[in-house]
């Protein structure tokens, strides 16, 4: 009886008819997995084209001429310089430097702005923009209007081309207008897997057609979020909610690289987004805890929430994300361990079911990443 209080994407219809099996996510009915199953769709979307429906996810556009700057004061990012057609990783941070969540900003010129967040986390930041910089620039929710659908894997530019060829020219995070099918879509070069693909933001009414025109294409598979959990775990890519959180700094995921130079301390527009001396003091100082990658040193899969400890039974740590990667043909992780053991090829363990399973820490990702960069 869950399935009535749950949300459902405009692509509902089609994951039963698809014979997905489908679990509560972030409020909403979403396909685990299709009768294919995650191991095959994991495979097939790093050797063929993976359709995945995130269209859980929420979508918000920014409009007016202080838009680039007034989410400046939200992010430790560059948005006053991001070029238009391009879109940027970025973070929303707390007064303490924490993460309220990660998110995706393109520019789309004529001072727009497409925001896309996080499914669990999308009525809080709508309700964190409109109450921080609703004065500064319109907040439009798309969350009902439109659809998202990521298209991944090494033939995805192959499949979209036939439907918009100049799709095949973009390049890793250039984003732009594109008609598909008739439909005023927008298109990134980005995704979650750590392949080249596309994500397409295309109305709701017509997400269904566009996506059974992908589904025809003999190099597609639907595939469900079991696979892009495995598929961005060996991509080493975080998961808001489980590898960062309020209580979780930039610096302390591993994500220095996502703050952009000049707002780091040094830079031009230093700081001026919440918790910057928070995140500058720690760049500075060092942080008790790290992200790092781990690798079990056995066949024994170390899931979420197990303790870390190191040889003499110390807790050290606790696991963020953790599975098997069809890929990588073994088990992996990720982790928060105390800064002295987060070396590379530091031996630690992992406590499962009461067993000490031995792990080293790996560097990440685990699988490499094949972004099209040009």
């Amino acid at each position: 009886m869950m399935s009535e209080t749950l949300h459902k994407t405009p692509l509902h219809a089609l994951h039963l008819e698809l014979g997905a099996r489908m679990v509560p996510f972030a409020g909403f009915d979403m396909p685990v997995q299709y009768p294919l199953g995650v191991m095959k769709e994991h495979l097939h979307t790093r050797e063929q084209a993976g359709l995945f429906d995130v269209s859980h996810m929420g979508q918000i556009r920014l409009l007016g001429a202080d838009a680039a700057r007034a989410l400046e004061t939200l992010v430790p990012v560059d948005i006053v310089d991001l070029p238009v057609g391009m879109q940027r990783y970025a973070m929303f941070t707390n007064e303490s430097g924490g993460i309220l969540d990660d998110l995706m900003v393109a520019n789309l010129g004529n001072d727009e702005l497409f925001l896309v967040v996080n499914a669990a986390c999308k009525e809080q930041d709508l309700a964190h923009l409109q109450q921080h910089i609703g004065n500064r620039c319109e907040v439009q929710p798309l969350f009902e209007e439109r659809a998202l659908l990521a298209l991944q894997g090494p033939a995805a530019v192959t499949v979209l081309a036939r439907l918009a060829p100049e799709v095949a020219g973009m390049t890793f995070m250039q984003f732009r207008p594109i008609t598909l099918l008739g439909q005023d879509c927008y298109v990134s070069r980005s995704g979650y897997t750590g392949e080249d693909g596309y994500e397409i933001s295309v109305p709701a009414a017509a997400a269904e057609a566009l996506a059974r025109r992908l589904l025809a294409e003999p190099e597609v598979q639907a595939i469900g979020l079991g696979a892009r959990d495995s598929l961005r775990l060996e991509a080493g890519l975080c998961l808001y909610g489980h590898d960062m959180n309020s209580a979780t700094t930039p610096i302390e995921a591993s994500l220095l690289w996502a703050i952009s130079k000049v707002r780091r301390a040094d830079g031009a527009r230093a700081g001026g987004f919440p918790g910057a001396a928070a995140i500058f003091a720690q760049q500075q100082q060092g942080v008790a805890r790290k992200r790092v990658g781990l690798l079990p040193q056995e066949r024994t899969p170390v899931r979420e929430g197990a303790e870390i400890v190191d040889e003499a039974g110390n807790i050290v740590g606790a696991v963020c994300s953790g599975g098997f990667g069809p890929t990588l043909g073994a088990p992996l992780a990720m982790g928060y361990v105390d800064s002295e053991h987060a070396a590379l090829d530091t031996s630690l363990y992992a406590l499962v079911r009461g067993k000490r399973v031995a792990l080293k820490v790996s560097k990440m990702p685990f699988v490499a990443q094949r972004y099209y960069r040009g």
